[in-house]
């Protein structure tokens, strides 16, 4: 059954109409608790982890180190080390590569300041701060450490994407749906064109993830900024700020989606006959992202397609494998893919969301 409203002209201008929907979906969500103490729940346990992952990297408390024997005036004052001496430069060598210390001091007639330090994959930061001098580091497997950064990078963009995009786009679809089941649309319409509708919701929520990115950012740079990882907070700020922009857009093209998918049904648990197919497209860019982080063939194709293109992009950029245009070149294929999802999405929408009973074919739907 279709329930046309067409004759009554909508009470509200476009954008009065738009932002009446984006504050009361804001609204609604802001009075939710179980939204409130998930986000709570998230910003603490993101700030825990910073600043253990931070602390932990800057405590140099026991740090096992070797030094050569005409090197020892060099950590003469140093403190929170734990100083093995050997003979020479192969023995120091041999306790690095076997794990029992965590670095090594060396002289070295080759360096400016006539010491060097050796390490594994990475040098700790408090160790090089307790030097009097600043000298050369050598890593004897340093793809190891640009391997290890890279995991945790991909959980990071991974998780959050993964977070926010199912998070919102469920809780857009199911606030379609009741709105359906409820016919609390049909009042909405009467005042406010469908497209407007769409709109607000879109941007309502597009509003709370973005701002749940932007706090999550900001506590990943006061984290990092309090245990005095300065040079791993350079390496991160040009990423997660891309990753705020990819993100923006790609959000959009789910959240677009999700409404359009949700209104073809009319009942909460037919919702996933419809929109299992974007929620695998939400899954795919994290497990993709986890499982080949180090795989620059598969992370170049992520970077691409636009759904995959807000984690893809961001750590290809923090593992320095992407040239200078290419972030740009990924950003306009996905605001292309963007506008043609939001123009899909809307006539998907506007055709699907006053018909009643069955779930409605997508044919149906796209034809009006």
């Amino acid at each position: 059954m279709t329930v046309s409203t067409r004759n009554n002209a909508p009470a509200l201008g476009t954008a009065q109409g738009i932002w009446l929907v984006a504050e009361r979906e804001i609204g609604s969500k802001l009075r939710s608790k179980a939204f409130v103490i998930s986000t709570a729940i998230l910003f603490v346990g993101a700030l825990a982890l910073v600043l253990w992952g931070g602390f932990s990297a800057a405590n140099a408390t026991g740090t096992p180190v070797a030094v050569t024997t005409d090197a020892t005036q060099f950590v003469a004052n140093a403190q929170g080390l734990d100083v093995t001496e050997v003979a020479d430069r192969a023995e120091a060598e041999a306790l690095v590569s076997d794990g029992e210390v965590d670095a090594a001091i060396v002289a070295d007639a080759g360096s400016p300041v006539g010491v060097a330090v050796i390490a594994e994959s990475d040098v700790p930061t408090q160790l090089m701060l307790q030097l009097a001098v600043t000298p050369p580091v050598e890593l004897l497997n340093p793809e190891e450490g640009n391997a290890a950064m890279g995991y945790v990078a991909a959980i990071g963009f991974g998780v959050v994407f993964l977070f926010a995009a199912s998070m919102f786009g469920g809780t857009i679809a199911q606030s379609v749906v009741e709105e359906k089941q409820t016919r609390v649309v049909e009042l909405l319409i009467s005042a406010i064109p469908v497209r407007s509708l769409l709109a607000g919701k879109v941007i309502g929520n597009t509003v709370l993830a973005m701002a749940q990115i932007l706090i999550l950012a900001a506590i990943a740079i006061v984290g990092l900024t309090v245990t005095d990882q300065t040079a791993l907070l350079q390496g991160l700020g040009g990423p997660i700020a891309w990753f705020a922009v990819f993100f923006l857009f790609g959000f959009i093209l789910l959240a677009s989606l999700f409404a359009a998918a949700a209104s073809m049904v009319s009942r909460q648990e037919d919702i996933g006959s419809t929109t299992t197919p974007l929620t695998m497209l939400v899954m795919a860019p994290y497990f993709l992202v986890i499982f080949f982080f180090d795989n620059p063939l598969v992370l170049g194709i992520m970077s691409y397609v636009p759904f995959s293109a807000p984690v893809g992009m961001p750590m290809r950029l923090f593992l320095g494998e992407a040239q200078w245009w290419e972030p740009l070149l990924s950003l306009a294929i996905l605001i292309a893919t963007c506008v043609a999802a939001i123009l899909v999405g809307a006539r998907i929408y506007e055709n699907s969301l006053l018909r009643m009973g069955g779930r409605v074919k997508l044919s149906e739907a796209l034809a009006g």
